[in-house]
């Protein structure tokens, strides 16, 4: 026997209350034309930075930053020679991100070269501020002396700097925070235990030790070597001093050179009830 269909039964697809096969809502189409416009302006972008020449990123540098013995476009260029207040920071390489000039800044791949100290990593560079990440590399700590590590001092340094952020607006850069690492291996100054070798070391930086004023303050802890060494380290750029606290101990091993000057010391400062000297000392960079 033939049924109807019940009155409260709807069609799948349709309005309630709504006539079977009435049409559904209308969904209009959004107009292409900005998408394609931004296209067009990225794409007539990238052409232009590929011919510019890489002199100009000259005009996106902070004021305390200059660069001279430029080659290639300002797409993918370098810059022969780089200083930071003065001072010779070496030479630069990168690769341009297009989209970060409509920011008015320079977002680009880098690869720095100090001698024979390179680090490669990702920044975005403004005309007061400055932001990195992934920062990797090292080499030779020798070839820092220009850039604050004092003169004799000798070891290899592995960089491990997640992220870091600057105002670079004054002559002297002023570190706003950093997370990361820094380990050097095989450290010796001939003005310390006639030259013998210190061990290694790990300086971590932690967002949260950043004070308002510039100051960064890490943990310095050693990683095995002739002396136990565990302590804080704080720069403070605008005076371009740094004032290392903490405590450290001869190991068994130690060489006689580094016992006895930590004997003389201990003279001056007494030992704890463990055997570890308090250190305070206060260095310029």
């Amino acid at each position: 026997m033939p049924t109807s269909p019940s009155p409260r039964r709807v069609p799948k697809g349709a309005r309630a209350g709504a006539p079977t096969g009435a049409p559904g809502p209308i969904v209009r189409a959004r107009p292409l034309w900005p998408r394609v416009a931004l296209i067009a302006l990225v794409a007539v972008l990238a052409v232009v930075i590929t011919a510019l020449p890489a002199s100009l990123a000259n005009k996106f540098l902070p004021a305390g930053v200059q660069a001279e013995d430029f080659s290639g476009t300002l797409w993918h260029g370098s810059a022969g020679r780089i200083t930071i207040g003065g001072r010779d920071a070496g030479a630069l390489e990168w690769r341009l991100h297009p989209l970060g000039l409509f920011k008015l800044r320079l977002d680009a791949d880098l690869h720095w070269v100090k001698g024979g100290f390179v680090v490669d990593g990702v920044a975005a560079v403004g005309r007061s501020d400055l932001q990195a990440s992934d920062l990797h590399g090292g080499g030779s700590i020798a070839d820092l002396s220009s850039l604050g590590v004092a003169p004799g001092w000798r070891g290899l340094a592995q960089v491990g700097i997640r992220r870091i952020s600057a105002d670079v607006s004054g002559p002297v850069p002023s570190l706003r925070s950093a997370v990361g690492e820094i380990d050097v291996s095989d450290v010796s100054s001939p003005q310390v235990a006639a030259g013998s070798d210190l061990g290694s070391y790990a300086l971590t930086f932690d967002d949260a030790t950043l004070s308002a004023d510039g100051e960064a303050r890490a943990t310095l802890v050693d990683r095995g070597g002739p002396l136990s060494l565990d302590a804080s380290l704080t720069f403070m750029p605008k005076t371009r001093t740094a004032m290392l606290a903490g405590t450290a101990k001869e190991r068994e091993d130690a060489p006689p050179a580094l016992r006895k000057e930590l004997d003389n010391v201990a003279q001056l400062r007494p030992r704890d009830a463990l055997g570890r000297i308090p250190i305070d000392l206060e260095f310029t960079f």
